[in-house]
């Protein structure tokens, strides 16, 4: 078939002769001619730019068939509940070792073991959500420093070794002493080594309360990933909530004024950290999921129970029932807000405006900087 009989097929133009399909000489010199003139880009409508610089000219913005551009997590419960799990235990683990430190030996050994239970979930969660246990210890075989993956891994094994370790020190206290043969020799190698290991869990607690934030945010999740500045702040403070309500319920008042001091300390944190995130998302425009739906419901009622608790914290010191209730109004409302982080994100990922208009938003302020050149094109 020849030339002119594809041309039959192609529709004429206004001028009733038939179109000539553009060479790309065309296309380079047409490019060429408008950056010559300072005028337009032929890629981006504006002369392009440095880093985020536009594609297209600025129109309303409108998704192929109103479909996300950022993929949604298919998490399901697993994730927001080892989130709270894992606060859980780091929180604990600094209880614990605190009240060894100071001869508070209730709560020293109830926050061990719940350290040690938490450890154990938090574990079992994260083996469920990957699908095989190998998965989890491939992740052990090298160290990457730029994944929060890898980095994460080895904070929570390095945790849990030395959560084993002290919780074995704590058994080793509820069996029949014995100074002699093998069991004796175990015993003072435990004696010897507990007081090392609460300092090594009392150090890993903080960036494992911190990291699973660094995890969440480092994703093309729209909610998560501006959210990067705020959320670990707002993850440690649940997770001392989460521990010293935990406490609060588990051991006798007497024994747990540690825990209701770091539960007064975490509502002041989580109050603040949750605030100054929420501004920073409303000045991005992604706040919306956090306030609406299954997300802002749940949000709204843990901030509720954390007022409530705070306030019965106070109270706590002279009733057992008062330190019950508002620990367990602690716990339950750190748990709902990592649930509605989880869910409040996945929602942003689904709707393609939280994607591209905090981009937009960044460029104009590069511009308004001047750190963006329009009389460049730049081409990834």
């Amino acid at each position: 078939m020849t030339t002119s009989a594809f041309d039959s097929y192609r529709p004429p133009d206004e001028g009733g002769r038939r179109r000539r399909r553009p060479s790309l000489r065309d296309n380079v010199s047409g490019a060429a001619r408008s950056m010559a003139r300072g005028s337009s880009g032929w890629l981006t409508g504006d002369g392009g730019g440095r880093r985020e610089a536009q594609a297209v000219p600025d129109v309303e913005f409108s998704s192929y068939y109103g479909r996300s551009v950022v993929k949604p997590m298919p998490w399901k419960h697993e994730i927001p509940a080892y989130l709270f799990i894992g606060g859980v235990a780091a929180g604990s683990g600094l209880l614990g070792t605190g009240a060894a430190a100071t001869g508070l030996d209730v709560l020293r050994r109830r926050s061990r073991l719940t350290a040690m239970a938490a450890v154990a979930v938090s574990g079992g969660l994260l083996v469920s959500d990957l699908g095989r246990p190998e998965r989890f210890l491939n992740m052990l075989r090298t160290v990457k420093l730029t994944s929060p993956m890898s980095v994460g891994t080895w904070i929570f094994s390095g945790y849990s070794a030395f959560t084993g370790v002290t919780t074995a020190a704590e058994l080793a206290r509820m069996l029949p002493q014995r100074s002699s043969g093998p069991v004796g020799t175990v015993l003072r190698l435990l004696d010897a080594v507990e007081t090392p290991a609460g300092v090594g869990q009392a150090l890993f607690a903080a960036p494992l309360a911190a990291y699973t934030s660094v995890l969440l945010s480092d994703t093309a999740t729209p909610l998560w990933f501006e959210s990067r500045r705020h959320l670990p702040f707002v993850f440690v403070g649940s997770a001392a909530l989460a521990a010293s309500g935990v406490q609060m319920v588990l051991s006798p008042v007497a024994q747990a004024g540690p825990a209701r001091r770091l539960a007064l300390l975490g509502v002041a944190s989580d109050l603040v950290a949750m605030h100054r995130l929420e501004s920073q998302l409303e000045e991005d425009g992604v706040r919306e999921p956090m306030e609406t739906g299954h997300a802002g419901r749940m949000l709204r009622t843990a901030k509720a129970l954390i007022v409530a608790g705070g306030l019965g914290t106070v109270l706590a010191g002279r009733s057992r029932a008062v330190a019950v209730v508002a620990g367990a109004a602690l716990a339950t409302g750190s748990a709902l807000t990592r649930f509605a982080i989880v869910d409040a994100g996945i929602e942003s990922a689904k709707d393609p405006k939280y994607t591209v208009e905090p981009q937009k938003a960044r460029l104009e302020q590069r511009r308004a900087q001047g750190t963006v050149d329009d009389s460049i094109v730049t081409v990834r």
